[in-house]
């Protein structure tokens, strides 16, 4: 039997993420497997097991990967003014789950890391996000504290995530016979929440 072919870290990483990719562009991860994606890349199962220590460590890069990407989709919205960015935001939530539904399914429906270097890299990328929208929403209602944005980009998120959920799994519903549309329910989320904060300042 030939020895599988070696392989440098850095470059089997590499290699290993590629065909992660490839996989979730077509299909839900619930088919794939360590030994697929050895065979795939040309290693075998052990060499993985080795580099990552498990399957699920394994996925767990992946969800780096995806969440690093959705920074940089979130870091390219350029706009000044609050109120188009953070539309614009809602709306690119949007497209980036609809386009890569796959990848964007594993990030929700496997637990993220708990500990080590993984959880580290996942918990900055995520806190960064959340930094970024805090900061717009403070820069629109100066009058929100540190906690205010705290708890309100949170809740954004929320509502932002739920209904991109529930458009990915076409459950939103219909009027007059049409399905409603992601789009549309994000616009006027995003109208009604930042009215509400235009009607604080009106209030103060």
């Amino acid at each position: 039997m030939a020895r599988p072919r070696q392989h440098a870290p850095d470059a089997l990483h590499a290699q290993v993420m590629h065909a992660c990719d490839e996989w979730l562009a077509e299909k839900p991860v619930h088919g794939l497997s360590l030994r697929a994606l050895a065979r795939e890349v040309g290693c075998a199962p052990s060499t993985l097991l080795k580099l990552y220590g498990s399957f699920n460590n394994l996925l767990q890069h992946v969800n780096v990967e995806t969440l690093a990407r959705l920074q940089h989709t979130i870091t390219s919205l350029v706009d000044d003014d609050p109120e188009p960015w953070l539309r614009s935001l809602a709306r690119a939530y949007w497209r980036f789950a609809e386009q890569d539904c796959y990848r964007w399914q594993l990030l929700f429906d496997y637990p993220l890391a708990q500990e080590g270097e993984l959880d580290q890299r996942q918990s900055d990328l995520i806190e960064a996000l959340f930094t970024q929208v805090e900061a717009s929403l403070k820069a629109y209602q100066p009058a929100l504290d540190d906690l205010e944005a705290r708890r309100l980009g949170r809740t954004l998120w929320g509502s932002v995530h739920g209904l991109v959920q529930l458009g990915l799994n076409e459950r939103l519903g219909y009027w007059q016979g049409q399905q409603l549309k992601v789009d549309e329910l994000l616009d006027q989320l995003m109208s009604t929440i930042l009215a509400g904060l235009r009607h604080r300042e009106a209030a103060t």
